[in-house]
């Protein structure tokens, strides 16, 4: 596992708690909840890739 991975979910999670905050402030609880989903989604995106890897991995050490 890369640590530029987790740099990509630290970056994208200050990124969109730093604009739920400001969404809730201004009054668009709606629009600061669809943008943490938005991001969650995306941090999914990039972890399914690595979950992917790591079963690939564990059927070639078990020979699956």
């Amino acid at each position: 596992m890369d640590i530029d991975l987790i740099f990509k979910i630290a970056g994208i999670g200050m990124i969109v708690s730093v604009l739920s905050i400001v969404l809730k402030k201004s009054d668009r609880e709606e629009q600061a909840m669809m943008t943490v989903l938005a991001g969650l989604v995306v941090v999914l995106m990039l972890i399914i890739e690595q979950i992917g890897e790591l079963f690939e991995t564990v059927k070639a050490v078990f020979g699956l």
